[in-house]
């Protein structure tokens, strides 16, 4: 994997930076988006520099489907000045929000916004960076364990990651002919941040996912980061058009 360029949505925080920080650490170099927290992305940029890797970080709003050409126009300005290359290896589709509502409650704006970061903003967002990829690169989707499972609260989300799964299987298809293989990785419940820390601040929801989970936890970080930089090795190579789960047995 050494000397080959990631490019991560959503790596200032969480399952992304996680990602970006396991495949540094194997020899890739890394492009991360932020949405909004600069400083966090630039943290990142120099814990992988200073650990003698190469990174950049971009700011990209995946909602906003009409700023992807001059995202794509910034890409490969970045490949050329920071790496001296012209296209990249691996795309992440990572960058994600969490709404939590019941089916009942659900708002259109709710869903709609939804729609735009999860399900356009990766289908469009791929579509614009296809020409800066390698052929026989390698994009990962992420999913959730709720495309699988069913829990209350998350009939919206989980409907644009099960839109998610679909879409990597056509890419697959799709892009075949260039040696392109695409995946989704569908975390558990992870202790992160994300849709407000919930599985990693509630005791109550964390002891839940662990009594629902083979493995008797709620996820890490370091569990997802690791299955992502696992799925792009040269290993997994013949690894296409798949779902693969990595909740430590939630619901089995």
């Amino acid at each position: 994997m050494k000397g080959k360029i990631a490019l991560i949505t959503g790596a200032s925080r969480g399952l992304g930076k996680n990602a970006a920080l396991k495949l540094a650490s194997k020899g890739v170099d890394i492009i991360a988006t932020y949405h909004s927290n600069a400083a966090e992305a630039d943290a990142l940029v120099k814990h992988i520099t200073t650990a003698g890797g190469k990174a950049t970080a971009l700011q990209l709003d995946v909602s906003k489907a009409e700023t992807f050409a001059a995202f794509g126009e910034q890409v490969s300005k970045a490949l050329k000045t920071t790496f001296g290359r012209e296209r990249f290896d691996f795309l992440v589709n990572n960058a994600g929000i969490g709404i939590h509502a019941s089916f009942a409650e659900t708002t259109p704006a709710q869903f709609d916004e939804l729609v735009k970061v999860h399900l356009k903003g990766p289908f469009f967002l791929t579509q614009t960076l296809l020409p800066l990829i390698v052929d026989g690169g390698r994009i990962v989707n992420i999913s959730s364990g709720l495309a699988r499972f069913a829990l209350p609260g998350y009939a919206a989300y989980a409907t644009m990651k099960g839109g998610i799964e679909v879409l990597t299987r056509y890419l697959a298809k799709e892009l075949g002919a260039r040696g392109i293989s695409v995946n989704t990785l569908a975390p558990g419940a992870i202790e992160t941040d994300f849709g407000g820390g919930a599985v990693r601040d509630n005791a109550e929801i964390n002891k839940f996912v662990a009594s629902v989970t083979a493995l008797g936890r709620a996820g890490q970080p370091d569990d997802i980061g690791g299955a992502i930089a696992s799925l792009l090795s040269d290993e997994n190579g013949w690894v296409n058009a798949q779902r693969i789960e990595a909740s430590g047995g939630m619901f089995v």
